[in-house]
């Protein structure tokens, strides 16, 4: 009998070409255009600037500035995407990194081709050994530019999707370092990165990472999640 897709539990007609079934990478439910420029959400109305520009922003991102320049996700955070990613880390289906990475590289070229490198968003050592891996780090692997360990999680927080949106911020706050000492990051000084993590929920964590590394010098930190907790939604949509 042939497997089953990990996501809807059906037969696969094509077993050797991945664990989840063509239908279920279909019915992802991409974030398309018109969206921010900056945090990627979608935008309320319906035409969009080539050129970042004050119509091309949201309205939170008009209104703040932020160490992430620019952020990008396959899809929202719901329905396959999200029982994908879930797959990849909690039934350790280490083979959907690539095709999530591949997804990821066509919703973010624009980031990744003016990348020096790739910096995963660490777990907690404890966390990476209870699971066996860093998903973030398996879909980095396979994204292209060079992967850089240039940051450790230096305490222990509780998931972020787990948490109020108000206290997201906080539970972040002052967890993550660069690397210094004896397994001290390549130098960073002057160079464009990309973040690279599983989700975003409020982008409080991919924005304490990005600050860290400004601080260390970085020139541009951009963000690529494979999906993402959208907030805001287009007129006409619920």
């Amino acid at each position: 009998m042939a497997p089953a897709c990990a996501v809807c539990s059906a037969l696969l007609d094509e077993p050797l070409s991945g664990c989840v079934c063509g239908n279920c990478w279909r019915s992802i439910l991409p974030i398309t255009p018109p969206i921010c420029d900056r945090c990627g959400d979608p935008l309320a109305h319906q035409s969009q600037s080539l050129i970042p520009n004050h119509q091309s922003l949201c309205a939170q991102c008009s209104h703040s500035e932020t160490a992430v320049s620019r952020a990008r996700a396959i899809g929202e955070y719901e329905g396959a995407l999200r029982d994908i990613i879930h797959a990849l880390k909690y039934s350790r289906r280490l083979s959907l990194a690539r095709p999530l990475a591949e997804r990821m590289r066509m919703r973010g070229s624009e980031l990744l081709e003016n990348a020096d490198c790739v910096v995963a968003v660490p777990l907690h050592w404890r966390r990476e050994h209870q699971r066996g891996f860093n998903q973030a780090h398996e879909i980095a692997r396979h994204l292209g530019p060079p992967v850089v360990e240039a940051l450790v999680r230096r305490r222990a927080t509780r998931a972020q999707v787990e948490l109020a949106a108000d206290r997201r911020r906080a539970n972040v706050a002052g967890a993550f370092a660069v690397r210094r000492g004896l397994f001290r990051a390549p130098d960073i000084r002057g160079k464009t990165l990309v973040l690279i993590d599983d989700v975003s929920t409020t982008g409080a964590t991919l924005e304490s990472c990005a600050c860290e590394l400004k601080d260390f010098g970085a020139s541009e930190v951009y963000a690529l999640t494979a999906a993402r907790v959208v907030t805001r939604r287009r007129q006409g949509q619920t």
